[in-house]
């Protein structure tokens, strides 16, 4: 996203871009907004979490130097876009001079040269309400906003150019009807022709066919996600996918009621995982403590605070809960949870544990 987006894209148009280091905003996450401000940016984005860093970091004393009034498109991609934080970002910043418009949720992957799905400018986000017991066994049914079991999810926008865009089910390898869960498979001139040197990794990848077609090849992207009106949604991913007593379960659902669930805990610094015990999957729940708060921790108050929000939010029990250091979940350099290692250092007890 930042290589092709924001540095070929405007060597490729001719304007000017201005770069910043992810770990600068990580450590400030000001700095990012006090950039556009100052250099009257128009188009700049992130994944997800930046804005609630943002929302939770930037203290509203701030807010007056803050001139957010050119900023035409802040795209939104990398990972599942929360309505939530569309809606809480725009709020903060609304006296900045920040248009909730601006917002341009999108989906992309490397394998794809970047862009896969996107709105057009001039449309607010387009927002669903879905059955949330309903998404959980991979279909989609409409709901009212207010109803109990209403989730709202944020589309990722429509097909562009000549690609096309197919929701399969990853296990029988057939088309998905309109509204219903499967895995996100794309074809078209900007799929890349495979991985370096790894073939039996491009073959699985790169060259996925519908069963009984002979259609040209598609792209698996790994993540699950559905059509509805010619708008893509995303869920989640396969690979990351929880199932417990045969339901399926999103970490970042689970994981956003962690964080929500006692104030020593960072948000996006958590990562849910299954990790299987006498043959039966159980839930393990890795969370960064906020530095404040690591001096005079109350281990068993916030441990009893995840397990009691998991099972109320979730009807899971959770059967291990890990306290880790602030900055040491391991991270991608986008700063995207990776939860295979995190699972993978559970397993061989390397985390940086507090208790």
């Amino acid at each position: 996203m930042g290589l092709i987006a924001g540095i070929l894209q405007p060597i490729y148009g001719g304007f000017p871009a201005i770069l910043m280091a992810p770990v600068a905003f990580i450590q400030k996450p000001t700095r990012w907004l006090m950039a556009i401000s100052r250099y009257k940016a128009t188009t700049s984005g992130a994944p997800n979490f930046a804005y609630d860093l943002c929302v939770n970091k930037i203290k509203p004393e701030k807010l007056a130097s803050l001139d957010l009034s050119s900023w035409e498109i802040a795209f939104n991609g990398g990972e599942p876009v929360r309505a939530q934080t569309l809606e809480r970002f725009a709020q903060t910043f609304a006296s900045c001079g920040f248009c909730k418009q601006a917002f341009y949720p999108c989906y992309g992957m490397a394998e794809n040269t970047l862009f896969t799905a996107g709105g057009l400018k001039a449309e607010p986000p387009i927002i669903r309400f879905v059955k949330e017991t309903e998404l959980l066994q991979n279909r989609v049914v409409l709901s009212d906003e207010l109803s109990i079991d209403s989730q709202p999810i944020v589309s990722c926008g429509r097909n562009w150019s000549n690609q096309k865009i197919m929701i399969v089910n990853p296990e029988s390898l057939t088309k998905c009807d309109d509204g219903e869960v499967g895995e996100i498979w794309v074809t078209g001139e900007s799929v890349a022709q495979g991985y370096w040197e790894k073939p039996e990794q491009t073959q699985q990848t790169f060259n996925a066919s519908e069963t009984g077609t002979k259609e040209e090849p598609f792209l698996r992207s790994g993540d699950l996600g559905f059509l509805l009106s010619g708008e893509l949604f995303i869920t989640g991913r396969i690979k990351d996918l929880i199932i417990i007593r045969g339901q399926n379960h999103y970490p970042q659902d689970i994981e956003l009621t962690v964080q929500k669930s006692n104030p020593a805990l960072r948000p996006n610094c958590g990562a849910a995982l299954s990790v299987e015990i006498k043959g039966e999957e159980k839930l393990v729940i890795v969370q960064e403590v906020e530095r404040s708060y690591l001096r005079n921790l109350d281990v068993q108050k916030i441990v009893g605070d995840i397990t009691q929000a998991v099972t109320l939010e979730h009807g899971l029990q959770v059967y291990a809960t890990v306290l880790v250091k602030t900055g040491s979940i391991p991270k991608t350099s986008s700063g995207k949870i990776q939860r295979y290692a995190c699972r993978t250092a559970f397993l061989n007890g390397s985390l940086t544990v507090v208790e």
